[in-house]
């Protein structure tokens, strides 16, 4: 059996040329009684009314980490260290319009309560329960892999 049949191209084939990588990171938080947070993508943004692990697009020269430690504090109000981010996975999947790469971490320890600062909702949800919620393509891998891990 040739590659091409044993993993076959996506239907339409992978994007020839250039393609716009978006570099985002994102975070499971596990709370003290196993739940997970997740937010909900509000109105006017892209894939809108889908649920999230929170998180977002690295600035210029900013880490995975410090990236996540900038937008938990301006998307939730909590603060969070470097030492309390555990790279634990990464999704990479190409959209219509890009193609996303997002290193994933957990974390179990952070300074406040989550709070929606723009707009977006929030729930804690038990493992078995992620799949309950519509999630952006690039998420839902990770369920398994994070029922699997905890």
């Amino acid at each position: 059996m040739s590659v091409k049949e044993f993993c076959p191209d996506p239907p339409g084939g992978r994007p020839q040329g250039p393609v716009n990588v978006i570099t985002v990171s994102a975070v499971v938080m596990v709370d003290i009684d196993g739940r997970i947070l997740i937010t909900q993508r509000p109105e006017g943004k892209s894939m809108a009314g889908l649920w999230e692990f929170p998180g977002g697009k690295l600035e210029v020269g900013e880490t995975p980490e410090r990236a996540l430690i900038r937008e938990l504090k301006e998307e939730l109000n909590i603060d969070t260290t470097e030492s309390c981010l555990a790279a634990f996975t990464f999704a990479s999947h190409s959209y219509d319009d890009f193609h996303l790469l997002m290193p994933v971490f957990l974390c179990r320890k952070w300074d406040g309560v989550p709070h929606p600062r723009e707009g977006q909702k929030l729930k804690w949800v038990k493992i078995n329960e992620l799949k309950n919620y519509p999630m952006p393509p690039a998420d839902e891998p990770l369920i398994a892999m994070i029922r699997d891990f905890l």
